[in-house]
């Protein structure tokens, strides 16, 4: 039992360590969540959840914009395997950017419609991460679900979809539902693909 203890107690001191260790740079209340920017060393990250301070939405190395932080947005770019050149890519969900900004980097002619709910969200990821917009490279505030159905009603087609949404922890019900897949798939171009940062245990 007194093991436990002094474990419990090493376990709460780093967390707390840890967590001391973050400067936070910027701090509001959205319509939607809190958000939160800490910067740990070199690292800057944008959180929803001021509570637990443990969920990374997205991350930037401050001395290398450029350098992906997360395993699953270097997965990401394994996808680009099954296609050549996308000249339209639309992300559902922005966080700090840093997709858009690399498929930005790899394929400057391409198309980039980065898609947020959070108008918030897009102005952290302006002032806080290096997000570029040019002529080619837009964010639009709205509801990835309501994007994609106004895109199909426009016969809008994209090569390279990214499904990126999350509140917090989890991804939003609406853009989980069979209906909403199908939903994608009529604004998917011949020969398109569909990528989806989902839970590890999906």
């Amino acid at each position: 039992m007194l093991k436990f203890k002094s474990l419990f107690v090493c376990i709460t001191a780093l967390l707390l360590s840890s967590y001391s260790a973050a400067n936070v740079v910027h701090k509001e209340r959205s319509l939607y969540r809190n958000l939160l920017v800490e910067e740990t060393g070199d690292l800057r990250c944008l959180k929803f959840d001021e509570k637990t301070r443990q969920s990374s939405q997205s991350c930037m190395y401050i001395s290398d914009p450029k350098k992906l932080v997360f395993n699953y947005t270097k997965l990401a770019f394994s996808s680009l395997l099954l296609i050549d050149n996308p000249k339209n890519v639309l992300i559902i969900g922005l966080g700090g950017g840093t997709l858009s900004n690399m498929i930005h980097e790899l394929y400057p002619s391409a198309h980039i419609e980065n898609v947020e709910i959070d108008p918030a969200v897009i102005k952290v990821a302006r002032d806080y991460f290096n997000f570029i917009e040019t002529d080619n490279v837009t964010a639009k505030v709205q509801d990835g679900r309501i994007f994609i159905k106004r895109a199909a009603l426009k016969k809008q087609q994209f090569d390279w979809i990214i499904l990126d949404a999350f509140n917090g922890d989890y991804i939003p019900e609406h853009l989980l539902t069979k209906e909403f897949f199908e939903e994608i798939k009529s604004v998917l171009a011949v020969g398109g693909i569909v990528a989806a940062n989902t839970f590890s245990s999906s």
